[in-house]
């Protein structure tokens, strides 16, 4: 999933792989906000999706996610699932559904995508490219051709990403001179 804009073609791009069941990217949430918050439009963060089996409802929320960014409002979806993962565990699809209408998103569309599966393709393609990359668990990151794998550890990745996207910046810099 990506917000991209023509205007952030030139953009440093983060993918954030991640599963919206996953408490450890809810977690994450935290280093996602100020990353957004310290590059702005210098940084487009891509949300990539990787469900795990172990969490029954984090395809159909995947698939949310995907509705979500089609519906215009795909990060504020997200994060607004993953604050409530234990929610989303008691509840299921039903709850999925309850987040959107309260963001004012079109909810019977919602409700319509996850019968349809009309966003399996798409999440199928971001499982299958992160499995090729190395992605085992969520949050995972890809920065410059760097995996970070914040399922292992929370701890220093956020200082890392940043330390990785300020030498790229840089590199940029330098060569635009």
């Amino acid at each position: 999933m990506s917000d991209s804009s023509p205007a952030r073609t030139e953009a440093l791009v983060l993918d954030v792989w991640c599963e919206l069941q996953c408490p450890d990217c809810r977690t994450a949430l935290d280093d996602v906000r100020a990353l957004r918050a310290r590059y702005g439009d210098r940084l487009e963060l891509r949300l990539r999706h990787f469900p795990l089996e172990k969490h029954k409802h984090s395809f159909a929320a995947a698939q949310a996610a995907e509705e979500a960014l089609e519906q215009g409002k795909g990060w504020p979806y997200v994060e607004a699932v993953l604050e409530r993962v234990a929610e989303l565990d008691r509840q299921g699809e039903p709850f999925l559904v309850e987040v959107a209408r309260e963001l004012g998103l079109d909810a019977e569309e919602f409700d319509t995508a996850l019968i349809d599966g009309r966003h399996i393709l798409a999440v199928d393609a971001d499982q299958a490219e992160g499995k090729a990359i190395g992605v085992t668990g969520t949050p995972t990151y890809v920065i410059g051709g760097e995996r970070l794998d914040g399922g292992k550890s929370q701890e220093g990745l956020r200082e890392r990403i940043e330390h990785i996207a300020d030498r790229l910046l840089a590199d940029r810099t330098a060569e635009q001179s």
